[in-house]
């Protein structure tokens, strides 16, 4: 699948430690899995939890999922290990935490070749320097990490996640400039579907391409927010027929349901129906 263009709906958070997760990832529902040698492996198993990544990837049977691993940072004692390792794994990219600046992009490619990096969005100053660490022409993804990101402001927390959104907003200009995906924070109330849909609704309106996820229950609300509705489908359909109508006449736009159609309706139109039929290939792959 074009990587440019896949989607990123669900993004769930794997222990690359524990094999029984790894197998059962291989069966669920979702776009992309991080697995997880960071925040979910305790220090006395990081390196063995390498050995069993490793092994999980070389068997294969993750199908069309991208596969994204979750390195330690580099100023770890198991960064660099782990960067080595992952590069060999033939995974589809490497997650570096708590990126900061661009020039840890850097450090990071100088030891992995051209394997493509995603950045782990969740401090203050990475938010600051979002738009410098995003055109690095290795990095390829933004994954929003909200806990550790309120933590450091000493927020409160709030449905809205109003004490987050000047990072939220830096960090989805910057990756779109660049034209690189982004995806939320998790949601941490795993049982909560009303809350949970509600976030991804949120995320979804702001312009992220999906939401990271520490449940598979999460997944299916996750996937029908930040994909294309019924009705959104619909509407693109007459949109560009409409427009084509009307260009057909001679004339330059077009008026659908009493709303002005015009050429940057019909690029979101054909980009909706893009993204249904990629969504569509992917859950029959």
């Amino acid at each position: 699948m074009d990587q440019t263009a896949r989607p990123f709906r669900s993004v769930l958070y794997i222990p690359a430690s524990k094999p029984r997760a790894l197998e059962k990832a291989r069966t669920l529902p979702v776009d992309a899995i991080i697995f997880d040698l960071e925040d979910a492996v305790a220090v006395e198993e990081k390196p063995a939890a390498r050995a069993t990544l490793a092994e999980a990837l070389a068997q294969g049977g993750y199908g069309p999922r991208m596969k994204i691993v979750r390195i330690n940072g580099l100023d770890t004692d198991w960064g660099a290990d782990d960067a080595r390792a992952a590069a060999g794994m033939g995974c589809d990219a490497i997650l570096l935490p708590k990126v900061e600046r661009a020039d840890q992009v850097l450090a990071l490619a100088d030891l992995i070749g051209d394997t493509p990096i995603w950045a782990m969005m969740e401090t203050p100053r990475g938010m600051l320097n979002a738009a410098q660490i995003a055109a690095h022409p290795q990095l390829q993804g933004f994954v929003m990490g909200t806990n550790d990101l309120a933590k450091d402001l000493n927020t409160r927390a709030r449905p809205d996640r109003l004490p987050v959104m000047a990072g939220l907003g830096l960090c989805l200009l910057a990756a779109k400039a660049e034209g690189i995906p982004i995806v939320d924070g998790v949601y941490n109330a795993f049982k909560d579907e009303d809350g949970l849909r509600a976030e991804c609704d949120q995320g979804r309106d702001m312009g992220f391409d999906g939401k990271t996820l520490i449940h598979p229950a999460q997944v299916a609300i996750a996937n029908a927010a930040f994909a294309p509705s019924e009705a959104e489908i619909d509407l693109a359909r007459r949109q560009i027929a409409a427009f084509e109508q009307a260009g057909a006449e001679g004339q330059g736009v077009a008026v659908v349901d009493g709303r002005i159609v015009e050429n940057l309706h019909v690029a979101t139109a054909r980009a909706t129906l893009a993204k249904a039929d990629m969504i569509a290939r992917l859950e029959t792959a």
